[in-house]
């Protein structure tokens, strides 16, 4: 797999949420971090995510917005 994106974690499914149209998938990384993302049903089962596979959270963003209080 060859990608654009620079920030490419690999981890493990931990959770997959299916909803009415999208499915909330986490994956925990090394370390104990865990990504969540949001993505369609359809793309989920394309997939074949299912709890335990091995999957990669892939990061692209154009900006990366930076908060305090």
């Amino acid at each position: 797999m060859k990608l654009s994106a620079r920030n490419i974690l690999k981890g493990q499914v931990k959770k997959v949420s299916k909803g009415a149209v999208n499915t909330e998938v986490v994956i925990s990384l090394s370390g104990g971090v865990e990504v969540v993302s949001i993505i369609t049903n359809a793309s989920s089962e394309s997939l074949g995510l299912k709890e335990g596979k091995t999957a990669y959270a892939i990061i692209k963003a154009s900006n990366v917005m930076v908060g305090v209080d």
